[in-house]
């Protein structure tokens, strides 16, 4: 990679139209998000045709590329919803969708056939043969497998027309590339059709068949236990191996996750990967100290490295984290105000944290509601206003404070 290589991609995930409008604030070159149906986020907030449109209004305004995930393994009787849907898309000129399914991929080809097709993760392209599979099918770009070493990813550059991309970030299946059973096995639920329960997140203990109501818990030794929770993937350190072996999109995994998720995960692999672009490959501590900062599972490489053990935390399901997300800045006719998402008070030290890394402690010296009527507090959904914030602080920028 040439330092001025100005092609590396930062891909975040949109779950709905506060998080799009968060990823384009924080530094996404492009997000993927889902409309009602054919994507594998059924629970996530997704896109109706008129949020679409409003989606692709916003991200071509700010020059953000938009993918729409059509990734889900289709039943043969959801074929003519599926052409209708894409004869309703075409006007939207989306960037890419995202497929998985040779179905699906089919039929995108013959309704629209000059649209953008991006192999999921879902497909499992493992190797540079299949890599070029799909590429002479008519694909762009493939994600790559997450059970790839480096090694594996560098082998890809054997079919130098093929677009690389590869989660850097966020929570990992126990699966082998995603496509699960367990859910649809435990509570009827298809991971592969969008529904997924997440029962690889549940507590698991043993039962023996001849003594029914003892269970037993599970015990781990020096390997782990190895059962069904993953650990989350983080990449930050090691964004440079990465673009080296032919990566130049870097996605972020969190649809169902929340706006402060979105803003510190975006904001953080923004400034790692323009420090990368400029040539600097240095490592800036504060990276990962951000990115405990946000909900997660103990962090993890996952594969990259060739370990072939599965990343497993099946002993503790709690989520981790350095911060609670306790505001977010917003506008009226009157000025800047805080609508808040948890309990803050006066005399309280917060920070402030909006794009490029900006970072910002302050105190809370007094509170007002927008009729300006002094508060000891502010509640969930409550709009408060505060004085001398700074200069830099616009809407979308966000109030944090440090857990004890």
């Amino acid at each position: 990679m040439g330092e001025n290589d100005k092609s590396l991609e930062l891909l975040v995930p949109a779950g709905d139209l506060d998080k799009l409008k968060t990823a384009v604030r924080f530094g996404a070159d492009a997000v993927y998000l889902a409309g009602e149906n054919f994507g594998l986020r059924a629970r996530a907030g997704n896109f109706n045709i008129d949020q679409l449109r409003e989606a692709r209004r916003l991200t071509a305004e700010a020059g953000v590329k938009v993918y729409l995930t059509l990734n889900a393994s289709l039943r043969a009787g959801e074929f003519n919803a599926l052409e209708s849907l894409l004869e309703e898309l075409k006007p939207l000129n989306l960037d890419a969708y995202i497929v998985a399914d040779a179905g699906v991929f089919a039929t995108v080809r013959q309704v629209d056939p000059q649209r953008v097709l991006h192999m999921s993760t879902q497909a499992n392209t493992c190797n540079p043969a299949a890599g070029g599979f799909w590429l002479q099918a008519g694909a762009s770009r493939i994600n790559l497998a997450r059970e790839l070493t480096l090694e594996n990813i560098s082998g890809f550059q054997l079919v130098p027309d093929l677009e690389l991309e590869a989660f850097v970030h966020g929570a990992m299946c126990v699966a082998h590339s995603g496509r699960c059973l367990i859910s649809t096995a435990l509570v009827g639920r298809s991971a592969n059709r969008g529904d997924c329960a997440q029962p690889c997140r549940w507590n698991y203990s043993l039962v023996e068949e001849k003594r029914p109501g003892q269970p037993m818990a599970v015990e781990e030794d020096e390997r782990g236990t190895y059962l069904f929770n993953s650990r989350d993937l983080c990449l930050i350190d090691h964004l440079g191996a990465l673009a080296d072996a032919g990566v130049s999109s870097f996605k972020i995994e969190g649809r169902m996750k929340g706006i402060y998720y979105v803003a510190v995960a975006t904001d953080v692999y923004r400034h790692a990967l323009d420090r990368l672009i400029a040539g600097d490959r240095l490592i800036d501590p504060r990276w990962q100290q951000e990115l405990d900062s946000v909900s997660h599972r103990p962090y993890d490489t996952g594969f990259l490295f060739g370990n072939d053990d599965a990343k497993i935390q099946a002993d503790d399901t709690n989520y981790l984290r350095s911060h609670d997300f306790v505001g977010l800045v917003c506008h009226d006719e009157n000025g800047l105000y805080i609508e808040g998402r948890n309990r803050f008070f006066c005399g309280e030290e917060l920070e402030l944290i909006g794009p490029q890394m900006k970072r910002a402690m302050i105190s809370i010296a007094g509170l007002r509601d927008l009729e300006g009527l002094e508060l000891n507090a502010a509640h969930p959904n409550y709009k408060v206003r505060i004085d001398d914030l700074p200069e830099w602080v616009d809407v979308g920028d966000m109030l944090r404070r440090k857990m004890t």
